[in-house]
């Protein structure tokens, strides 16, 4: 049975495969086609963080598709506490086809795949963020084409989000580097599991940022306090204060470059208006392309039959 918990376990070959069911599905939309392969089949949604982008896509994939879905928040779940990850997971999975899981713990997600009788998707977890690198990917390809070598810059937090970014890139061919202040930079455990799969070439950098952004190809943000850190936003602030997307800090970046944020933006804090707004962003492009891209996620998992194996 198929799971997708993360980046570092899949290769580009599956990468290829889910975005070319993504482009297929979009261009279905654009010409008024919808396809009905997922009657009669039932998605469950189990959230302890709240979400638009990956809520709404997937239960909005599963309508367009012909199948139903099912929501549960944190509350209503209680994983962990009205009952164990364990036991949620043998009982959930016997009602629907698949699982969304988005959770603060990576460790949760694993968990629960371990006991789960369906596939599991991982919408979020403090690890990664796959669904989110999946789609961002997608919509570098859709601009760039040939992304090998293209490069991505990601500016802020070494966190889920940037550490998804960092795989698909070396699965991709391209190359990432890290812009972020001491103390929110790659883990150690992290950077030992990327130097496992990967050549040493494909390995992130780090830079500063008045010399990564006259490089870059994609420049790429996300929030300085992601849920969670509420009680470190007041250091998170001071620290990230010289890492803003503004005017000024994106002087140098070329006309052919693109400019991404995963979503939901501090408008203020990690970016500007001018720049989130500005003639260079495919940050609205990137949220639309989340529901292809899970279209494709959930036809991989669902339609073929090596899925229920």
């Amino acid at each position: 049975m198929r799971h997708f918990l993360n980046l570092l376990s899949m290769d580009r070959s599956l990468i290829e495969q889910l975005h070319a069911g993504a482009r297929q599905f979009k261009a279905e939309q654009a010409a008024g086609r919808r396809s009905l392969s997922m009657a009669g089949q039932v998605l469950g949604l189990v959230f302890e963080k709240p979400s638009l982008r990956t809520r709404v896509s997937f239960q909005a994939a599963m309508a367009q598709m012909g199948g139903s879905s099912v929501y549960l928040s944190g509350h209503d779940a209680g994983l962990g506490t009205r009952e164990t990850t364990a036991d949620f997971a043998r009982v959930m999975t016997q009602y629907v086809d698949a699982v969304v899981l988005r959770t603060f713990a990576h460790a949760t997600v694993e968990e629960f795949a371990r006991h789960a009788r369906c596939p599991v998707i991982n919408g979020l977890s403090d690890d990664s963020h796959p669904c989110q690198a999946l789609a961002d990917l997608f919509t570098i390809r859709e601009h760039f084409g040939d992304v090998q070598e293209r490069h991505l810059v990601f500016v802020g937090d070494g966190n889920n989000m940037a550490r998804s970014l960092a795989v698909g890139c070396a699965h991709l061919g391209m190359r990432f580097t890290l812009v972020a202040p001491s103390g929110y930079r790659f883990e150690p455990d992290f950077l030992h599991r990327m130097a496992q799969r990967f050549p040493r070439d494909r390995l992130p950098r780090m830079a500063r940022l008045d010399e990564a952004i006259p490089e870059a190809d994609v420049v790429y943000t996300d929030v300085w306090t992601s849920m969670g850190q509420e009680l470190e936003r007041e250091d998170r602030l001071q620290a990230f204060a010289p890492y803003q997307l503004n005017a000024r800090a994106c002087q140098g970046l070329r006309k052919e470059a693109i400019i991404m944020h995963c979503l939901p933006a501090h408008r203020g804090e990690e970016i500007t208006d001018e720049v989130i707004d500005g003639p260079n962003s495919v940050v609205f492009i990137q949220a639309g392309n989340r529901l292809h891209v899970q279209k494709a996620l959930l036809a991989w998992l669902l339609q073929e039959p090596s899925s229920r194996a």
